[in-house]
């Protein structure tokens, strides 16, 4: 893809050098990819651009720590420099300036300049160039402009420091200064190292010569001494950087930073004497938060936590669902809310929709922005799924058999009951085949689902209400879903259920011994008793097992003998049902009668169930135990709860085009009959 618009980049360069007249010879970019950017310059790229580096301002620091390519201006405080003589160094394979520095912070190049270049350890101080550039997909095809090149911490792609030219002005005997060719350098990585002496003329006696040797050398020092002075002023002040910033990685708690604060601040010291202490002090923390006892050989290790785990743990609480088992004692930065979870993962100041990992807050090794949103409104969602299922959107699941599947092919289903007993065979005698029913219901899969819009503008006005609404409403959805397409399979056609496979409703009152014919419907309305009740529950027991669906087998396997489970009422029914089935009193006797009264009660032994999605208030239904004999059929891919998924980066398109987060939910799902036998009707 091309950009055909200039897109404006931070970069970050190389390290400088100075010249004579206190100037630093720096190497601005070089040829690679940008460290923690998908840019990627070529060398013949850099070599055109050569021109364009002519004059270009160096100022310490980004503006406020942004890309100074969106700030309104530059403050004339933070100007050190001026870049010239740019030129194309073979060697570095980058383009190589001269740096004067020029301004009120001047002084601060010039110390950081020659720290940077002297022994010992050194923090990642260089070069960062803002540019602008036109791309091909991730390559560089053209830099365009260049605005600055700015001197910041921890800079990401070549720029360095190359050495410092020093000169001083000797005089000629005529009163004049000695040429350009005469100019010594001396590098400054080796600042012991002696000056040159500039050659006595002819004029001058021995002992002008050794004075002037004695105070070039006395200047000399003491420039020396202010160098070091400088630098070690400069050494302190990256200490102090390096301090905070290695306290602010270390995730220690409050109080143990604050120790090592006091221990490490006003002082310069070697960053391997930092690593040490922060080790130590956080074993020392593992050690105090440790279990206090280890009991048995199995004991193991608990209260050890990753940032991943941080960030969960945070996530999870700010969309107020209740922690996974292992997350429960950790204790993590408290969100205020989407915006700052948006910010510190991606870094994404500007809401370009993309990741900046150079500015993003909250270090994880695995997680991401929309990872952990999706593994949270999951959890979200499984939440809200239970409690719709305490209120009875559940109810389905009592009478359902559930199978999962690896594809979505269609689904042929098998019954249950198909032979009633095995024959005898006599001693020698060849076996009989037996006669195996077979299946002829199937169901197609259907998938359901739909999507949900979280724009950039929500993650800007940080409206967390919002998100914490979307799994409860998609719950909502997927579990109501199930409820009106189970329900409709008693209600469908109106009210005797769809036509299955032999050509007869699923709920009719013809004889089972012609084909289709299926005796579990009637017309009777539940009443105050059982009369009506035992009237279904009997038609069930006596249904004949299936043998086979051919002619001459209809009807003629043995009886079912399994009596109904569940009594399926609309909501209307839900307290005459409750009066019938629910004991209130025990009782011991047959079938839940009392001993020797003569009558039969169901209570304790019929489950009421009220159906929410049924609108008639007569209609009631009745199924048999599923583990028993399974009637209604489910079939899931990925499970019977719905998945949401989320498409959230810069490259997807709906964030190209509509600055659009989607959190999309699908179901897969196959509902069907298999056996009309465990399922009875009565539409009064």
């Amino acid at each position: 893809m091309t950009n055909s618009n200039d897109e404006q980049r931070d970069i970050f360069s190389i390290e400088p050098s100075v010249n004579a007249r206190g100037e630093f010879e720096i190497i601005a970019i070089t040829e690679g990819k940008a460290i923690g950017k998908r840019w990627n310059f070529s060398a013949d790229v850099l070599q055109r651009s050569v021109p364009l580096w002519e004059n270009a301002s160096t100022f310490i620091d980004h503006e406020n720590g942004r890309d100074p390519a969106f700030s309104m201006s530059r403050s004339l405080l933070n100007l050190g420099g001026i870049c010239h003589s740019a030129a194309w160094n073979a060697d570095k394979r980058g383009v190589q300036l001269s740096l004067k520095p020029f301004g009120p912070s001047a002084s601060m190049l010039t110390e950081l300049g020659q720290a940077m270049l002297a022994d010992g350890p050194k923090p990642p101080i260089g070069f960062s160039a803002v540019i602008w550039f036109s791309s091909n997909g991730d390559n560089v095809a053209e830099i365009t402009r260049v605005e600055a090149l700015d001197c910041v911490y921890n800079p990401s792609r070549g720029g360095e420091f190359l050495r410092k030219f020093s000169q001083y002005a000797a005089r000629t005997p005529q009163g004049g200064t000695m040429p350009d060719s005469t100019i010594q350098t001396q590098n400054l990585a080796s600042p012991s190292a002696p000056a040159a002496t500039p050659p006595a003329t002819p004029t001058e006696n021995a002992d002008v010569a050794a004075m002037r040797q004695f105070l070039q050398v006395q200047q000399e020092q003491q420039q020396l001494a202010a160098e070091a002075e400088a630098a070690r002023q400069v050494r302190a002040q990256m200490c102090a950087y390096l301090l905070d910033a290695g306290l602010a990685a270390s995730r220690l708690p409050a109080p143990m930073q604050d120790h090592l604060r006091t221990q490490f601040a006003g002082r310069a010291f070697e960053p391997a004497e930092l690593n040490t202490a922060i080790e130590n002090a956080r074993k020392l923390v593992s050690d105090l938060t440790a279990p206090g006892t280890i009991a048995g050989p199995r004991a193991h290790i608990s209260a050890m936590f990753n940032s991943d785990d941080q960030l969960q743990a945070a996530v999870e609480d700010l969309f107020g669902v209740e922690r996974s088992d292992h997350l429960k004692n950790v204790k993590p930065h408290r969100l205020s809310g989407i915006r700052e979870l948006y910010l510190g993962l991606t870094g994404d100041l500007d809401f370009y929709g993309g990741y900046d990992g150079t500015r993003a807050l909250f270090q994880a090794t695995t997680a991401t922005f929309p990872g952990l949103v999706k593994n949270a409104m999951n959890k979200a969602l499984i939440e809200r799924w239970k409690q719709l299922g305490r209120a009875g959107y559940d109810w389905w699941e009592k009478i359902v058999t559930v199978e999962h599947f690896n594809d979505v092919k269609e689904i042929t289903w098998l019954i249950f009951g198909t032979i009633a007993s095995l024959p005898s065979v006599a001693e020698g005698a060849e076996y009989t085949e037996l006669k195996i029913g077979d299946g002829a219901e199937t169901s197609k899969f259907t998938k359901y689902g739909g999507y949900v819009g979280v724009t950039l503008e929500t993650l800007m006005n940080d409206d967390t209400r919002k998100l914490r609404a979307i799994p409860r409403e998609l719950a909502n959805a997927g579990i109501r879903n199930i409820s009106s397409l189970v329900a409709a399979i008693f209600t469908a056609n109106s009210g005797v259920g769809p036509t299955l496979a032999d050509t007869g409703a699923l709920f009719n009152n013809t004889a089972v011994t012609t084909k289709g014919g299926h005796k579990n419907l009637l017309t009777t309305a539940l009443g105050t008793d059982y009369t009506a009740w035992d009237a279904v529950a009997t038609a069930m027991y006596n249904q004949p097992m299936l043998v086979a669906n051919e002619t001459g087998y209809y009807g003629v396997g043995a009886k079912m003998a399994i009596n109904p489970r569940y009594c399926l009422v609309p909501r209307a029914l839900a307290a005459q049902a409750q009066a019938l089935f629910v004991p209130r009193w025990a009782t011991d006797g047959y079938m839940g009668a009392a001993p020797g009264s003569g009558t039969i009660s169901y209570g304790g032994i019929v489950e009421p169930i009220t159906v929410p999605d049924w609108t008639d208030t007569n209609d009631w239904a009745a199924v048999a135990d599923p583990a028993l004999v399974p009637g209604i059929m489910i079939g899931e891919v990925n499970g019977l709860i719905p998945e949401i998924f989320i498409a959230g980066d810069q490259n997807s398109p709906a964030m190209f085009s509509n600055d659009e987060s989607r959190l999309k939910i699908r179901h897969f799902l196959a509902i069907g009959v298999a056996d009309f036998r465990p399922l009875h009707k009565s539409n009064v």
